[in-house]
């Protein structure tokens, strides 16, 4: 007995090892997260013109008219304008303009603004707005479709009409919605970046490598090898050509006239990889002047193929580079090709008198008069444009030197 007795107690005397282990393991620190709720509204406008108005009076008070249904925030919305008023009570004396909840939603929250628009110009709009000001009990929530927002007396009929509001028995309406939502936004956990795509890569790639083409061209003597396919996916030209019903029998080598081998490599280039190729390096020289001249061609070829982006870069290129001995050249092309803005910079550009006469020493300028003569005839209403501007400077410089200012009245001049 007594024996047992020492076994117990000296055990119970003893401490565990794990609860030594226990002991000695400092606190582990706390857990700090962090998130944002964010609550704003996803708003839009919907804009209605009731027109006929003086046909609509005496409808009869409760009846309408509405505005298409149109969305914001996820749900539909009409506006509602009764001429003889909403309510009962008020015995068409004003009219009513309600803004209504149109699709399945429970408890939708949101802010809204009515706007009644002056037409005189000056703009002394009539507005009811939640917006830009403090809600004291929060955002209108609709409960039900059908549920409204607006006013019984918006406007006192016989005001409205002899307002600037009413013009050619036409009423002008804004109505803005905002929906009320709510997300919670937390830090990112991760950080895995993500390349950008390489897809004109790889078919640039396939280009080059030649695997896989099913189809060449024989271009000024030169053999271009290429993939139907990939053609037909970025031209409806090729796409017709090698595809459609009136299709190229000759599939194994379709010979292509009037392009020089160069341009069509350019072309071929940017079908591929989805850039313009570099202009210098494609024309062998590094100068300014050959690269003007693979532009036009490449913008000529993008036309004629429908690679509409293609053909905006080059007339890009070409605007920058607008010059003396290029510039016919150039107009003619824009004309040809229904390039407006490069034609309106070229027009600009050889009117000004210190390039007029250069210009038309070109041999471009003999091109442009027997295939566009059309442009000449623009191009003489910019020259006469600008002579027209410098006279009336000058008429105004001539009076400066008179002692007068530009309405006949003598200056006395500073001394």
């Amino acid at each position: 007995m007594v024996a047992d007795g020492v076994c117990r107690g000296g055990f119970s005397a003893r401490p565990s090892l794990f609860a030594s282990s226990s002991l000695a393991q400092p606190p582990a620190p706390p857990t700090e997260t962090a998130s944002t709720s964010v609550t704003d509204t996803v708003d839009g406008s919907h804009h209605l013109k009731v027109s006929g108005y003086s046909l609509l009076k005496g409808m009869g008070i409760g009846k309408y008219t509405t505005s298409d249904t149109f969305s914001v925030g996820g749900y539909d919305w009409a506006i509602y304008f009764y001429p003889d008023g909403k309510s009962t009570e008020d015995a068409a004396t004003y009219v009513s303009l309600f803004i209504a909840l149109a699709s399945e939603g429970a408890d939708v929250r949101a802010l809204f603004e009515l706007t009644l628009l002056d037409q005189s110009g000056r703009e002394r709009h009539k507005v009811h707005s939640h917006f830009g000001r403090r809600l004291e009990s929060g955002p209108y929530t609709l409960k039900y479709r059908g549920s409204m927002w607006g006013y019984k007396r918006f406007f006192k009929r016989t005001a409205l009409e002899t307002s600037d509001y009413l013009k050619d028995d036409c009423l002008l309406v804004n109505c803005t919605v905002g929906v009320v939502r709510s997300h919670t936004e937390a830090p990112r956990t991760y950080n895995i970046p993500v390349p950008p795509s390489d897809i004109a890569h790889h078919f640039g790639r396939l280009l080059e490598s030649g695997e896989g083409a099913d189809v060449s061209f024989e271009v000024d003597g030169e053999i271009f090898s290429a993939h139907k396919l990939v053609l037909a996916a970025r031209s409806p030209v090729f796409m017709a050509q090698l595809f459609g019903p009136m299709k190229d029998r000759n599939m194994h080598c379709i010979k292509v006239e009037d392009m020089e081998a160069p341009v069509f490599k350019a072309l071929l280039y940017y079908i591929y990889w989805d850039t313009v190729p570099d202009m210098e390096e494609l024309a062998g020289l590094n100068t300014k002047y050959a690269s003007t001249l693979v532009a036009q061609h490449l913008l000529a070829a993008a036309d004629r193929y429908a690679l509409d982006r293609l053909k905006l870069q080059c007339e890009v290129k070409l605007c920058e580079d607008v010059a003396i001995h290029t510039v016919a050249t150039t107009l003619a092309l824009a004309e040809q090709h229904h390039c407006f803005q490069l034609k309106s910079v070229c027009l600009k550009f050889v009117a000004l008198p210190e390039n007029l006469r250069a210009v038309m020493q070109t041999e471009g300028f003999d091109y442009l008069k027997l295939s566009c003569p059309s442009v000449l005839s623009e191009l003489l209403e910019y020259v006469a444009r600008i002579q027209e501007n410098s006279v009336i400077s000058s008429v105004y410089a001539d009076d400066a030197l008179d002692g007068s200012d530009t309405n006949g009245r003598r200056v006395k001049p500073r001394i």
